[in-house]
């Protein structure tokens, strides 16, 4: 079971749809990994291929695979529309480390519409490296076993 803290980098998006009647989208993500959630910085007038460049950190204490992020269109005058979504299953940054700049397909109601490019890296807590044998040459029981 992972523990540790989850780096999320969100770098860019490209190809959303720019519903907007009369000005470009100005698009947001919020990330979503279990109860835990970021917003990243409105893009105002970048329309349908923005750029963030930021870092958002999660801490892992489950077995809980997946980061959801959820595309958005901030607006001024009425209710955010939503523009799409990425779940990205996070067992293979688990395993290596961390993933290089990696490109996810965004999805809404089924079709594929734009794409999202994210970095991850996950740091694992150090406790668990413990009890290891070199703890033995800090003392304990095998230097006062001897004094007897």
């Amino acid at each position: 079971m992972p523990r540790g803290t989850l780096e999320v980098v969100l770098i860019s998006a490209k190809g959303l749809e720019d519903n907007d009647f009369l000005s470009s989208i100005d698009p947001y993500v919020i990330l979503t990994y279990r109860a835990q959630e970021h917003k990243s910085t409105v893009q105002e007038g970048a329309g349908s291929n923005p750029q963030w460049n930021e870092s958002f950190l999660f801490t892992v204490s489950d077995s809980a695979s997946e980061l959801n992020l959820k595309i958005m269109d901030k607006d001024k005058f009425s209710e955010d529309d939503s523009l799409g979504e990425a779940i990205i299953h996070l067992d293979p940054v688990f395993e290596e480390g961390s993933l290089p700049e990696t490109v996810y397909k965004v999805v809404k109601d089924q079709e594929y519409c734009g794409e999202i490019k994210v970095a991850l890296t996950f740091t694992a807590e150090r406790n668990e490296e413990r009890y290891t044998d070199q703890d033995e040459s800090y003392g304990g029981w095998k230097e006062s076993s001897d004094e007897f």
